[in-house]
């Protein structure tokens, strides 16, 4: 019997072994056939125009902003980083009157930062500091859509309560006020209503303008509707390509003849590059997607 259990056994290990490599076989496989086509892809525009269609998709300012939300994409400084702030510093200059929200999870106390370092860089491009403010917990976007609504809450909230003072002293004319007291108390407590109510409905009602990069742009602002906002604008933080012709002869460099001259292939140098580049960002921007709209986000 006991042999019987140990041949048993290692028939069953023997299968098992036989059904891992197949399994890593065809992993390997997959893994080959997708790079191999991400390759292929990455010789033609196809990425490019991808990454620009996801951008663009839900890009455009259809109104003056109340608040300009930068989300915060990497550390500082960082290409990502920079780049949304200077779009945001642009925004911010077209439109004076909007309030600029840096969202990034970091310590504020901290002037080292990175949430202080984005805020630095508004600065230093002109948003005046009295107009930036904090959104520093979110550490995704669907938390920051709404961590964002929450910090807007209480800005309208601490407006609405001006109001309610003002309330509170026109109540206290009705007051002195013997004949004509009923009738204007009535129309003090539908004002105080009117405006309890205007505030609540203000918050979703705002007009927001998210800048963040371009394969990023769809979800969020498919993600910040979600979370209330009725009015999302988009800017997408493009990068700019150099102008110049950076095509070289290597013979005249002093290159060795027998390794071959790439000076005029622009692509095979740089394009191939950035577009494998590109579609990691689609591949990961794709699954969040996906994920988001799994969770009920989007």
């Amino acid at each position: 019997m006991t042999g019987k259990n140990s041949l048993s056994l290692t028939n069953r290990s023997g299968l098992t072994m036989k059904r891992l490599k197949k399994i890593v076989k065809i992993l390997l496989i997959s893994i080959g056939v997708v790079a191999l086509i991400m390759a292929i892809l990455a010789m033609t525009p196809a990425p490019f125009w991808i990454r620009y269609n996801m951008g663009m998709k839900r890009a455009g300012i259809h109104r003056p902003p109340d608040y300009i939300v930068v989300l915060g994409g990497g550390g500082m400084p960082s290409e990502s980083g920079l780049m949304r702030c200077w779009y945001a510093a642009k925004a911010a200059d077209r439109f004076p009157r909007s309030l600029v929200i840096v969202a990034l999870p970091g310590d504020t106390t901290d002037p080292q930062s990175s949430i202080n370092g984005m805020k630095d860089e508004l600065i230093l491009r002109g948003v005046a500091p009295e107009r930036i403010l904090f959104e520093d917990s979110g550490t995704n976007t669907r938390a920051e859509a709404l961590l964002v609504k929450s910090l807007i809450s209480r800005i309208q909230n601490t407006k609405f309560k001006c109001q309610n003072s003002r309330f509170k002293m026109q109540n206290a004319e009705c007051r002195m006020q013997d004949g004509k007291f009923k009738m204007q108390n009535a129309k003090c407590k539908m004002q105080y209503q009117s405006i309890n109510q205007s505030v609540n409905q203000s918050i979703n009602y705002l007009s927001i303008l998210l800048v963040t990069s371009p394969e990023h742009l769809y979800r969020a602002v498919l993600t910040f509707k979600k979370a209330g906002f009725l009015k999302v604008d988009g800017l997408p933080a493009f990068e700019k390509d150099i102008e110049t012709d950076l095509s070289f002869n290597s013979g005249l460099l002093g290159g060795k003849r027998y390794v071959p001259d790439v000076g005029d292939n622009v692509v095979l140098r740089y394009k191939f590059w950035n577009y494998l580049e590109y579609e990691l960002e689609l591949l990961r921007e794709y699954v969040a997607i996906g994920y988001y709209w799994l969770m009920g986000w989007l």
